[in-house]
């Protein structure tokens, strides 16, 4: 990206500062990033838009590369992904050798509510093909996916409880010890099959 400026101290929310200028040093990748992140959550622009408060049109040319956002808009895009603004922006490349998740860190949840509860076990601020969830199901439970990206698999393997696994037309039951791997580039769904929490991990690969 071209242009791009920071300023020693980040603006907090709610100070009154002029908008300061995001720096390529920082991360040269901030397009590729946001487009991955949105990607990975099945968003689409305009529903980024909504979720960010970021036009679609500025969003569009963040992803390609050619906008110079504004501290403001990347860290309402921050946010939305449920990161802070260091971690959207660090470059990977100037993270510690050893990179610790801790099992209470609120920020690797990506998604909770009545149906499942999400919680990412890799590091959000950095470039992978490979992703690791920690997958848990209440009773009644499932977690439904749209298609991903062409080629995409997911690798999952139950810890507690047992799932009904669909995919395409097939469906598998998979109990406590039990892996599989599956196509991720057709609508699949996880679903408790069982009168307990059933939880899993996920491995994403992209291809």
């Amino acid at each position: 990206m071209e242009g791009l400026m920071v300023a020693k101290k980040a603006a907090q929310p709610g100070e009154k500062k002029s908008p300061q200028l995001v720096s390529a040093s920082i991360n040269e990748n901030l397009g590729r990033r946001v487009k991955k992140l949105r990607r990975d959550r099945g968003w689409s622009l305009e529903q980024f838009a909504a979720v960010s408060g970021v036009s679609r049109s500025m969003l569009s040319e963040i992803e390609r590369e050619r906008a110079n956002p504004t501290l403001s808009v990347t860290y309402r895009i921050a946010l939305a992904f449920g990161m802070s603004l260091r971690d959207l922006i660090e470059s990977a490349d100037s993270s510690s050798a050893i990179q610790i998740i801790r099992a209470g860190d609120r920020a690797q949840i990506f998604r909770a509510d009545r149906h499942c509860q999400i919680r990412t076990l890799s590091p959000l601020n950095l470039e992978k093909d490979v992703e690791l969830y920690e997958l848990r199901l209440p009773v009644r439970g499932f977690l439904r996916s749209q298609p991903h990206v062409e080629g995409t698999r997911e690798f999952l393997t139950v810890e507690s409880g047992a799932i009904e696994l669909q995919c395409g037309g097939a469906r598998a039951v998979l109990e406590k010890g039990d892996s599989t791997t599956y196509r991720a580039d057709v609508p699949h769904a996880i679903v408790n099959a069982s009168r307990r929490e059933a939880v899993m991990f996920l491995v994403v690969i992209y291809r």
